[in-house]
C-alpha cells in the first residue's frame, strides 16, 4: 500500500524522478521533496506529534504536506487522513497522514498535483 513513508518516498522517485532533501540537520525525520525544474517544495515529508494535529491525541505520525487547490482542500478535509496543514499556508497546503488512514486513491493524485502547481510558470508575450 502506498500510504507510507517508505512507499511514498519510492513513488515519487519513480514517477516524478525527485528524491528527497534533508535540509534540516536536527531533523533526520524531516525530508524535503523539490519541483525538479526550479527547486520549489512540492512535498514535505516529517514526524511530528499527533497533538499537533488531533488536540490531546497521544503519540507521534508520520505525515506529508502537500500544495493543493483552496477548493479541493475543503473537500479533502471531509476525508479521512487529512488535516490543515501544519507548519504551512491552510490555504494553499493540506497534510495528509501517512498511517494508513489517508487512502492512495486520494494520496496520489495529490502529489503528482502538488508537483504540478509547483512547476514554473509559462509566461506569454503581451501583443
Amino acid at each position: 500500500m502506498i500510504t507510507n513513508r517508505q512507499a511514498l518516498t519510492r513513488y515519487i522517485a519513480e514517477v516524478l524522478h525527485t528524491d528527497p532533501d534533508m535540509p534540516f540537520a536536527d531533523s533526520a525525520d524531516t525530508h524535503v521533496f523539490r519541483h525538479r525544474s526550479n527547486r520549489k517544495w512540492f512535498a514535505l515529508m516529517m514526524r511530528i506529534p499527533w497533538a499537533k494535529l488531533v488536540p490531546g491525541k497521544e503519540g507521534s505520525v508520520d505525515v506529508m504536506n502537500l500544495k493543493s487547490s483552496p477548493i479541493l482542500i475543503g473537500t479533502l478535509l471531509r476525508e479521512p487522513g487529512f488535516y490543515p496543514a501544519w507548519h504551512m499556508n491552510k490555504s494553499q497546503w493540506i497534510t495528509a497522514v501517512l498511517d494508513g488512514t489517508a487512502q492512495a486513491e486520494t494520496l496520489l493524485p495529490l502529489v503528482t498535483m502538488s508537483y504540478d502547481l509547483t512547476a514554473p510558470k509559462i509566461k506569454t508575450k503581451r501583443r
